[in-house]
């Protein structure tokens, strides 16, 4: 549950959301609370980022069957958001092939059937597969049999995280607030774009256009090759995700507490996309090389845009707050650890004995995919984040307080 709360008048006002489902499972459910009323919002704003996730060079044949479009089941009526929870749902297309492994129901099958057969039927998994939330899963919740463990944690789950983020995505673009990123690196391959050089409109055409959503032509080609050879290989290639947030006014965020700044807010909504093992903003990692006097952003003022800094090294980010200056975000993301041709050693939990991981149908590269997640999760942060700092029950509410703020924090 990703959640928010809010001190309004002395009472508790909550954004959050918590998603259901698993991978092969009937569909993924969503319900999102707190939502102000009057937000226009269509099925298509989130089927669009949703067919950008199953998009991207490398993407293995799970994309093939499934067409996620989304299901709205509740909190919106004729087009606008009722102040009420909103309902998600999308249905997974490759459950009928899993009905019998996955009922609900224990499985009714034949008493002659053989232990091969039984387990091949339920499509049972022994061997964890290092590098996933297998073993250390069936550990925690006593299950033996992996299935219990890999069918939620796998990445099918941000299907819904992108539906719920793309509802975020709505209420920022009324705001004058924009979301954009591009794979930064893929397979070692890094591209020389700056993503903040470029305006966002033009930052998100270029990636759609891009086979691996990257600014980068060149570098498109030559991170091609490289999921091609992976392939052939039967390897896999982890990347470096950029994401930038524009028009964010000062002051969304907070320095009073430790779970109300904004930048750790963000970096725990990127680090809970699946395989994500590092998160920088701004200049993070490499700030830490430098003298102070080369690592911070000086303070200038301007009639018309007021406070401003000639450098972005904070990734526009001081104190836990937002500084008016865009947000900028990076992600690291690992290889898939599930190989097809060599899968990695692993330990039957039955005997013990050393045998070959479990091998589920996997992507070659899903870097792509992950930077579209990562915009989406960001985007429910930071929407999230703005109706923590300015209360209310309309979205016209919010619009003019929001206004109001930027004005008064022109200085």
């Amino acid at each position: 549950m990703a959640e928010a709360v809010c001190h309004e008048k002395g009472s508790v006002r909550t954004v959050r959301y918590l998603t259901a489902g698993e991978s092969h499972g009937p569909a993924l459910v969503g319900i999102v609370e707190g939502f102000p009323a009057g937000l226009a919002v269509a099925a298509a704003d989130i089927d669009r980022e949703l067919a950008r996730r199953q998009g991207g060079y490398g993407r293995g044949g799970r994309q093939t069957i499934e067409r996620d479009r989304v299901r709205i089941l509740a909190g919106v009526r004729h087009g606008r958001t009722t102040g009420a929870p909103i309902a998600l749902y999308l249905e997974n297309r490759d459950h009928e092939n899993w009905r019998e492994a996955l009922s609900p129901e224990p499985p009714s099958l034949p008493d002659d059937l053989s232990p091969e057969e039984r387990d091949r039927r339920l499509r049972r998994v022994w061997a964890p597969r290092p590098g996933h939330a297998d073993l250390a899963g069936v550990l925690k919740y006593g299950h033996t049999d992996v299935r219990d463990v890999l069918e939620r944690a796998s990445a099918r789950e941000t299907a819904m995280r992108v539906a719920i983020g793309a509802l975020a995505r709505r209420l920022l673009a009324e705001l004058g607030i924009v979301v954009v990123g591009q794979v930064k690196a893929l397979g070692g391959v890094v591209s020389r774009v700056d993503l903040l050089s470029l305006p966002p409109e033009e930052v998100r055409q270029r990636t759609e256009a891009s086979a691996v959503y990257t600014l980068d032509p060149e570098a498109e080609g030559e991170m091609i090759r490289r999921i091609d050879e992976a392939r052939r290989e039967g390897d896999t290639l982890g990347g470096v995700l950029e994401v930038a947030v524009w028009g964010l006014p000062p002051g969304v965020g907070s320095y009073v507490h430790w779970d109300r700044k904004l930048d750790a807010r963000l970096a725990r909504a990127a680090m809970s996309v699946q395989a994500i093992k590092g998160v920088e903003i701004g200049d993070g990692f490499s700030l830490a090389d430098r003298r102070g006097s080369e690592a911070h952003d000086a303070i200038t003022y301007d009639a018309e845009r007021g406070f401003v800094r000639p450098t972005n090294r904070a990734g526009g980010i001081e104190g836990g707050m937002s500084n008016g200056m865009p947000i900028l975000l990076r992600a690291a993301k690992k290889p898939i650890p599930t190989l097809m041709k060599n899968p990695l050693p692993s330990v039957d939990l039955r005997t013990k004995e050393p045998v070959r991981a479990a091998v589920e149908r996997s992507d070659v590269t899903a870097v792509p995919a992950a930077l579209v997640v990562l915009e989406n999760v960001i985007a429910w942060e930071i929407a999230a984040a703005l109706v923590e700092t300015f209360p209310a029950d309309r979205f016209d509410d919010l619009r003019d307080a929001v206004a109001r703020a930027r004005e008064r924090m022109r200085g």
